[in-house]
């Protein structure tokens, strides 16, 4: 088994991680990025509280803990699969454009795209943020708790102070140059970014969230953390007003459907493209016998890049908020478009004509101009958890504040970041992703279910941007076709490829195979990387079992009850 170690690790630290990070159950599970957010997400169920109670707890606990990754700042999607009805539904909190937002406000007075770094840590990047409110529609659907219980666990950490992790330490190192002062003064104080070990305490995030407790979440669109949010926006420039946060709507929609070697796969729903695409992935490789290559192939490896270049192709092409524009969603997952597509993988080579298709043409619908995009884009960081209860429900949220610290702006005195979810619209202005008022911008999240005979097996998802649907698709195919044990589907080495030549890879990969990809036209990058940081469980029905799994790229942990 290869472990994508984010730090050096000695033998023994190897084999406490390892027991971390996997979990066998009965009754529960969890499977959360971080430890601390994951004890917690275990004590929520030992107090009587379901999934969705769980997944709330633990989104409020991870703010304290991965405060680059996510927060009450930035937006998610909750997937909430209820036994009793046998019903899945997405709790969609995805950000929206404010009101004054507008097609060419990513363009300099040249009309020249502006860099992405200088647009995504400015004011105008922040959209309007939903976790809070997802989480809020989720509870009172399904929930058992209150809302104040459950931000409590986050409040008496935020208080004690929790200890900065490599992966917290690595995110200041590399990514400091996104923070603004306010950031900058609480974590880099006297100019010096916290390290691994320090202690981290968060009185006014706690301060924050007791006015949660105590208002609820009305409390951050329309009260005092709203007027915070405006005012910290307002003195940088930004245009999101106090109506921006007031009118912002939830949505609750239905799951994209797929299937793939008999088991039925429950996933986003646009405006996240996440879901379809993995879905089309999983059809484009679905004729390809892959057991027969064995999952450290060339062939394996050449399948996969191929795939994901077709569906990113058509991602770019067709992937909007379905509120502003049709989607040729049928056809892009119909048999006939499939086996079109299909024609591109020949096995020679990388196929320099995969561009995106015409799946409109097997549905009613005129297809939209494509407006190519500045290919400037920094890889962006998410937080994906996932939890199993007592009843069979499954709740598992994809949740961010978009790229590493969001915007950089973290709201004074609140304690909390802001996102940079405007950046994921397109910064040249005429295309189906363009910016408007209140649309909500394409993303990547896949918060995924597996169905077989009716019953859930296997829930999983992961953070990455782009690199989402590479980590989701390859662990379901680890899964299914190579029938690997969930941590080791979670383990094997991942690689990741958009619509060029380069291919992102993990340490771990072939040799042999990366070479012979090299040979037929792929480019790799000097150094790998990390890709993804899936949370799955397992659910074996006929043996009583449940299994989880953290992936070793963050100090995450699979808890389960037995």
């Amino acid at each position: 088994m290869m472990f994508r170690k984010g730090k050096n690790m000695t033998a023994e630290d190897e084999k406490t991680s390892h027991e971390r990070e996997s979990a066998e159950g009965t009754k529960a599970m969890v499977a959360a990025p971080h430890h601390v957010a994951a004890d917690i997400g275990e004590k929520i169920l030992k107090q009587g509280g379901n999934a969705v109670d769980a997944v709330i707890a633990i989104q409020f606990a991870l703010n304290v803990v991965e405060p680059m990754m996510t927060g009450i700042g930035g937006s998610g999607f909750m997937m909430v699969y209820d036994n009793e009805k046998k019903d899945t539904k997405i709790y969609d909190g995805h950000t929206r454009a404010p009101k004054a937002a507008h097609p060419k406000m990513f363009l300099d007075e040249n009309g020249e795209v502006i860099p992405f770094r200088e647009r995504s840590t400015h004011a105008t990047a922040v959209g309007v943020p939903g976790i809070l409110k997802a989480m809020d529609e989720a509870l009172k659907a399904h929930g058992t708790m209150k809302l104040a219980d459950l931000i409590q666990p986050a409040i008496e950490i935020a208080e004690e102070g929790i200890e900065v992790n490599w992966v917290l330490a690595e995110a200041l190192e590399n990514f400091h140059y996104r923070l603004g002062q306010h950031a900058k003064d609480f974590f880099m104080p006297e100019g010096k970014a916290l390290k691994e070990g320090d202690i981290l305490v968060k009185k006014k995030l706690a301060n924050t969230f007791r006015t949660l407790q105590e208002k609820g979440v009305e409390a951050f669109y329309e009260g005092e953390i709203a007027e915070a949010i405006i005012g910290a926006l307002d003195d940088l420039d930004g245009f999101m007003t106090l109506d921006d946060l007031k009118n912002y709507r939830v949505t609750v929609d239905e799951p994209i459907w797929g299937e793939y070697r008999g088991y039925k796969i429950a996933s986003s729903a646009p405006p996240s493209a996440g879901g379809l695409t993995v879905i089309q992935i999983l059809k484009l490789l679905e004729k390809f016998d892959l057991k027969q290559y064995g999952p450290k192939s060339w062939e394996k490896y050449y399948l996969f890049t191929e795939a994901m270049r077709i569906a990113f192709s058509d991602k770019i092409a067709f992937n909007t908020d379905p509120e502003f524009e049709d989607m040729p969603i049928k056809g892009l997952l119909h048999d006939d478009y499939i086996k079109e597509r299909q024609k591109l993988i020949n096995f020679e080579r990388r196929n320099d004509a995969v561009d995106f298709g015409n799946p409109w043409k097997y549905e009613d619908g005129e297809p939209k101009k494509v407006i190519r995009q500045p290919d400037d884009l920094e890889k962006s960081e998410t937080t994906h958890f996932t939890v199993r209860d007592q009843w069979g429900n499954i709740a598992a949220v994809t949740s961010t504040v978009e790229h590493p610290f969001g915007s950089g702006i973290f709201v004074p005195n609140h304690g909390f970041m802001l996102n940079n979810e405007l950046t994921d619209f397109d910064a040249n202005p005429g295309g189906i992703n363009e910016v408007e008022p209140e649309k909500r911008p394409v993303s990547c999240k896949s918060p995924t279910i597996l169905f077989k005979d009716g019953e859930p097996v296997l829930t999983l998802g992961s953070p990455g941007g782009p690199t989402i649907i590479a980590s989701v698709f390859q662990t379901i195919v680890n899964v299914i076709d190579f029938g690997m044990d969930l941590k080791d589907a979670v383990e094997e080495p991942r690689i990741f490829a958009a619509t060029g030549p380069l291919v992102e890879w993990e340490p771990g990969i072939s040799m042999e195979a990366k070479g012979e990809l090299e040979s037929r036209g792929y480019e790799f990058g000097d150094n790998p990387s990390r890709i993804g940081n899936v949370q799955a469980i397992k659910i074996d029905k006929k043996a009583g079992k449940l299994y989880g799994a953290a992936d070793s790229s963050r100090e995450g942990k699979a808890v389960g009850l037995e």
